[in-house]
């Protein structure tokens, strides 16, 4: 699902428009993203969580020319889906 089926979704089930429904998405999306800069776990019950994990800097090699690089230290989200998702999905 693209972010424009969820704005038109949303604005259809609760007879908004698409401004209305678009802003509602982009706050919820926005206070995700904060929590997460700042190295909160965004959970939503019966769907998953959010979390930040944190790589180390090592070294890696450039795949197109074949020489050693160092890669930075980086973070980057991770979701880990809820048991109750994950039965919805298998139909359990």
């Amino acid at each position: 699902m693209k972010i424009s089926h969820l704005i038109a979704s949303l604005a259809k089930r609760e007879n908004l428009t698409d401004k209305q429904s678009s802003t509602i998405i982009d706050l919820i999306f926005d206070g995700f993203t904060e929590t997460l800069k700042q190295g909160g776990r965004v959970e939503i019950m019966g769907f998953g969580a959010f979390t930040v994990r944190h790589y180390g800097e090592y070294r890696g090699r450039n795949p197109k020319t074949g020489s050693s690089i160092d890669i930075k230290e980086k973070r980057s989200a991770f979701f880990k889906v809820g048991n109750d998702l994950k039965e919805r999905v298998n139909g359990t």
